[in-house]
Formats: C-alpha cells, structure tokens, sequence
C-alpha cells in the first residue's frame, strides 16, 4: 500500500520539476504526517489493550483473543502479499479495508496526487495524517504489537518506533523513485509482496500454542469453499472469495504442520502410536499432500492451461475435506485423539461430525430437493 502511494506523490511532482531539496522536503514532511498518526492510532490502541487485559480478554500469550488476531492478522498479511506479487489474482478485502470499495481508493489517489501537484505548506503534513489511517498489511502486524503493550503510552512508543523504522525506505522511495524506470518500481513492489507473505506465515507459526488454532482455521476455510457455490443464490460473498479460501486452508495447513514438526513430531513415531492415532496422523498427511497441487494451480493462467482438467483436479477437495475431518477427529486433542475422552470430548466430535456432514450435504442437490428448497440451490457449472 505504501509502496504505490509513494510512487504516486513522486510521480505527481514531475510536471513542475522540484529540485531534490524541495522534493525531499516533501517527502520528509510527508512522513512525519505519517509517523504521527501511526503514534496517535498506537497509543488508543495501546489503551484498548489494556482494557481487554483487565477483562481478562488478552491475559497471557496463548488467551484466545490473541491467537484469533494472530491468525487473522496472519491470513491479511499473506492475502495483501499475494496481491503485491501478482495483481488481479487475489479479489480485495472491502469488510477489513474500506479502501478496497470500488473507486473509494481511486478518488482519493487522485485527490491526493493532485494535492501533490498544488502542494501548500501545510499540505504534506496533512496528507501524511491521512496516509497514516490508510490499511497496509505491514501495519496490521504494527497494530498488533501495540495492541500487546496494553498501555496508551508503550502502545503509541511501538508504532512511533514503527514508523521511525520505515522511515528511511519510505523517504529513500519517494525521493528516488522518480530517478526510476517504472520496470523497476514494478519489481521492488512485488518484492515489497513476498516480503509481506513472509512476515504473514511467521506470524502464523509463532508459538506453539497456535497448532489447534491453524488447524481449525483450515478446516473451517476448506468448509466454506466446498459450500461456496451451492449456497451462492442465497449468499454469494463466499463464492467471490472462494479461491482465498482454498489459499487459506492450504496456508494454514503449511502452519499446522510447521507446528507438529516444530513441537517434535515425527513420521517415524506414527507405526508406535495406537491404531486410531495413526488412521488420524496418516489421514492429515495424505490430506495436506493432496492439497499442494490445488494451491498451485490456484491462478487463472493454470486453470486456461488445464482446462476440463483444472476442475477434476480442484474435484479432490471433497476427500480432503473428509481426510482432515478424519485427522481432527481422531488426532485431535480437543476430540477423541485425547487420551481422557471426556464428555465434552465426546460433545466435540460429534458436533465437528454434524457440521461436516452438513457441508457434504449442501453440495448434493437431492438434499435441497428434499427440504423443498431445491430453487435455492446453484449447481455446479460443468
């Protein structure tokens, strides 16, 4: 996000050829608007941190409203690192990024550049105040650091030390970028994208106790997908972002294993594990492999390139969804894979069971025939 709006205001002042002193200017001021207002948006949320401390809501590394914001802030910053990498692949986030409403980020591209153009005095401080409040996948994970201090001072010190840090990258690009062939403000770009991907998988495989978490995470993910067509005449959000969803689910997948090895897991211990447990680790193992030839062919070119096949290929979702019902089940702790297989336990797996069942069903049209809703249902294009 930072990246293409530096460009923007660099390429708005060619027309009246600054000098560097007076482009630099620019950018300076342009920035410390910027800093200021990640210092200010740090310190409430600092301050919000605190309160969720006290409700007890954040106490501890593993409580569960951080590990959901790690993974949702994980997932984000994964989702705008692809975009970076490759545009027009991944569809935007207009829940999470307002910006991302058709013509919103354009207008205000626009009026930006033109302020840039007839800048006054003022004018770049104020529109680095405003650039500040603009979403960015690298200010998400910011943000969420802030938001650990769980205090309205050492929140705004993190994002000021946030924004100091970025500072020399971002004055360096917006002075220099007009020096630059647009092939090569195109290739920093997508490197600013891989660098975002990689900050967003760290953040999903830090800490051990975020295994569950990831593994429920996919399988909710591959939940959604399988149903996102079937129900798309009723609710069609899914369908538009069905292919985040597989991306998702693999993505989560590769942190979920990423954990089991990182706790000490091994293939070799499966054959000493009882014969339940070893239905389970074999049933999540086959499922993640079965997934990596799906997550990439996840692109427009690869499905023009496969054609008829691109679909039967995608068609193997179905047993990986059943597979990894199988691992969670049988494997998990929360589940039967428990050792002291309470009532809840029991509760659990039945309730995982129901709801797989019940996404299995949405894609079978008799199914919605028989609850006299079969002109709801969308079938699947051949």
């Amino acid at each position: 996000m930072c990246g293409p709006i530096t460009v923007a205001f660099s390429l708005a002042e060619q027309p009246s050829a600054p000098g560097r002193w007076q482009q630099l200017r620019f950018h300076l001021l342009l920035n410390v608007g910027r800093i200021v207002s990640y210092t200010l948006v740090g310190a409430t949320i600092g301050a919000l941190g605190s309160v969720l401390v006290i409700g007890g809501q954040m106490a501890g590394v593993g409580s569960l409203l951080r590990r959901g914001i790690a993974l949702a802030t994980g997932l984000l910053l994964i989702w705008f690192g692809l975009a970076q990498i490759s545009p027009g692949q991944v569809p935007k986030v207009p829940l999470l990024n307002p910006m991302a409403q058709p013509g919103w980020h354009d207008r205000l591209g626009r009026t930006m550049e033109h302020l840039a153009i007839h800048p006054q005095r003022w004018t770049p401080l104020l529109m680095g105040l405003a650039w500040g409040l603009m979403p960015c996948g690298f200010l998400y994970a910011a943000q969420l650091k802030a938001a650990e201090t769980t205090d309205l001072w050492r929140g705004g010190a993190a994002m000021l030390a946030f924004g100091v840090g970025t500072l020399p990258t971002m004055l360096g690009v917006g002075a220099s970028t007009a020096w630059l062939s647009a092939d090569r403000r195109g290739q920093l770009f997508r490197l600013g994208g891989w660098v975002t991907l990689t900050v967003g998988l760290l953040t999903l495989i830090r800490g051990n106790d975020m295994v569950d978490f990831t593994g429920h995470g996919a399988l909710i993910c591959l939940a959604l997908a399988l149903i996102a067509r079937p129900i798309s005449r009723i609710w069609s959000p899914f369908l538009t972002y069905r292919r985040a969803l597989g991306v998702s689910a693999f993505v989560l997948s590769l942190a979920h294993m990423a954990h089991m090895v990182t706790m000490g897991w091994s293939l070799r211990a499966l054959p000493f594990l009882l014969p339940s447990l070893q239905v389970g680790g074999w049933a999540g193992i086959v499922a993640f492999g079965c997934m990596i030839p799906l997550a990439a062919t996840s692109f427009n070119q690869a499905q023009k390139i496969l054609g008829d096949r691109w679909r039967r290929l995608h068609l193997l979702s179905v047993p990986i969804f059943v597979l990894a019902v199988a691992h969670t089940l049988l494997l998990g702790s929360s589940y039967l894979g428990s050792f002291d297989r309470s009532t809840s336990h029991w509760l659990g797996a039945i309730a995982l069971v129901s709801i797989a069942v019940l996404a299995l069903l949405t894609r079978w049209q008799g199914f919605w025939s028989l609850l006299s809703l079969g002109k709801f249902y969308a079938p699947f294009k051949s």
